[in-house]
């Protein structure tokens, strides 16, 4: 029986991504697959410093949105609006996950001392906040460091990609020193992984979009 996937975005270059990582998990599976793209969700977001009541209504409505043209599971790519996604959960007929939960339960899998990093304070809360209440949930104690790569996302946005990926390699050298594993808060920051060597490479790093698409392969 064919299911229905839809994918609530606020960047129009995470479409391709996901859609990679679809082709590799569901190859042999009968999956259909749409796209929402809102990239003003994140820029208002940035913008205010924090998730709107707004904002988050409006994610709300996307999330029905994909219910009504037929999804059977509905994936938001974005952490910082991540809080809006469960509060879309309560409402919607049809199973919604944020990106970065499978994330976060494997990290609480794999040791007691977590770290997060982010290049945008919207995105390093939601994410640490979500580690914390899913180790409650899983009934673990954790001590959990949060690190935040000042300058990192406007050298990114300004043009400066070897700037940004410069912050966010020593960013995590750093925080592998306190650590037993590391969770990337933005997809973004990924391709700084195969930058390392395996020498800084002391405990694993985890991304959202490998995990949250593998997650979803084992239920649908």
């Amino acid at each position: 029986m064919t299911k229905r996937l839809g994918l609530i975005h606020t960047s129009a270059t995470l479409v391709p991504v996901f859609q990679e990582l679809i082709d590799k998990y569901f190859a042999e599976k009968d999956l259909k697959v749409f796209n929402i793209v809102d990239d003003s969700l994140i820029k208002l977001t940035i913008e205010r410093g924090e998730l709107t009541p707004d904002t988050s209504r409006r994610v709300v409505d996307y999330v029905g949105s994909a219910e009504a043209a037929g999804a059977d599971y509905i994936l938001v790519t974005c952490s910082s609006i991540g809080p809006a996604v469960e509060t879309s959960a309560l409402v919607s007929k049809v199973p919604v996950l944020r990106v970065d939960q499978p994330m976060a339960d494997k990290a609480i899998q794999m040791g007691t001392k977590i770290g997060v990093i982010a290049t945008l304070s919207t995105t390093l809360e939601p994410t640490s906040d979500l580690v914390r209440r899913r180790a409650v949930v899983a009934n673990k104690e954790i001590e959990l460091t949060s690190k935040l790569c000042e300058g990192a996302f406007d050298a990114l946005m300004g043009g400066k990609p070897e700037i940004h990926d410069e912050k966010v390699a020593q960013a995590l050298k750093e925080l592998s020193q306190e650590v037993d594993v590391i969770l990337l808060a933005q997809a973004s920051m990924a391709r700084v992984v195969s930058q390392l060597s395996e020498e800084d490479k002391k405990v694993p790093i985890l991304t959202s979009p490998e995990l949250a698409m593998e997650h979803l392969a084992n239920i649908l």
